[in-house]
């Protein structure tokens, strides 16, 4: 039998202008090492944005200052409208986190640890609009787990803790949610319902995502918006679309006509295709619109990144030619 739904009802506006996170010239160091060196961005109310880079890029200590827990080396950061290191608990309470792994609560029945969870934010509950936690057997049934209220979390399998673990990130029906790897241990079926409840949250809740995963197909799939980090630095900003014609310029669309098959490259495939059946129709057959791809484009664009990193850097006598300097 295959693992139950996720389910989601209609309850939100669709996503808004709000800026709930704002970076600017973010700088982080270590030692003799700049970590973050200048990053600045923006993520809106309701938008699901993908914090892509390899591993060193800089992207746990960027999530770790947006979330309060480091203090950068400058810059400016504003988190729901606030410094993060200063944010109490009712800012704290409008911020859910799904970490790749929880705390081990292998005790506790599936039900009451959720309550327990839930009874932390409803103090909360009426400030500044905050409607407060979701009921739990509300919860279990959004993220496929409504039979599980009274099981111990220690006989889960491997899917339903890791649907438990949403749950707990979600428990406090944050505006702002962090998702790092959220779908390590899912199969297919409860991928796609997963993909299926962040898509409600930021289209009927308004809730503002910010994903980080090494799956660049499942980025694809459910970020709007691509953020690409390497060595410090932002190197793509843009939906994966836009990043892939920066990167591969033309689409290439193949196709059929009275037995012939065609070839074409464009600028923009959608609208071409759109024209090609306006005029022939029915005629039409095998249709292919060919696109790099996410990991194609991650994959050029952090490439092209590194060997600019790895250049060498002019010497003092070329630098003062350059800038006018005298000797």
């Amino acid at each position: 039998m295959g693992e139950p739904e996720m389910a989601f009802e209609s309850g939100g506006t669709g996503g808004g202008g709000e800026v709930v996170v704002d970076v600017r010239d973010l700088w982080m160091r270590y030692g003799e090492k700049d970590v973050l060196r200048g990053v600045s961005f923006e993520i809106r109310r309701g938008e699901v944005l993908g914090l892509l880079g390899p591993n060193g890029a800089g992207k746990t200590t960027t999530i770790e200052i947006m979330e309060g827990f480091r203090q950068p080396s400058s810059g400016h950061v504003r988190v729901l409208g606030e410094d993060p290191l200063h944010g109490g608990d009712a800012w704290r309470a409008r911020v859910g986190v799904v970490l790749q792994s929880w705390r081990d609560h292998s005790r506790w029945r599936v039900g009451a640890l959720l309550e327990q969870f839930a009874s932390y934010y409803r103090p909360y509950t009426g400030r500044d609009g905050y409607p407060g936690p979701y009921e739990v057997a509300e919860l279990l049934a959004r993220v496929g787990l409504a039979d599980k209220a009274g099981t111990k979390v220690g006989a889960l399998s491997g899917g339903q803790r890791r649907r438990l673990d949403v749950a707990v990130g979600i428990v406090g029906r944050p505006r702002l949610l962090f998702l790092d790897e959220p779908t390590t241990g899912f199969d297919p079926k409860a991928r796609s319902d997963f993909h299926d409840l962040v898509h409600a949250l930021a289209d009927l809740e308004d809730t503002t995502v910010l994903l980080t995963t090494h799956d660049l197909a499942e980025a694809e799939k459910l970020a709007g918006r691509i953020l690409i980090l390497d060595g410090g630095r932002i190197v793509a900003d843009g939906s994966a679309e836009q990043l892939a014609r920066q990167v591969a310029g033309e689409d290439e669309v193949r196709w059929t006509r009275d037995g012939v098959r065609e070839v074409h490259l464009t600028a923009d495939g959608t609208r071409f295709t759109r024209e090609l059946f306006e005029r022939y129709g029915a005629e039409i057959t095998e249709l292919e619109v060919r696109r790099a791809s996410l990991e194609d484009t991650y994959l050029r664009m952090v490439a092209k990144s590194e060997a600019k990193l790895e250049e060498p850097a002019p010497d003092q006598e070329t630098a003062r030619e350059r800038t006018g300097e005298p000797a």
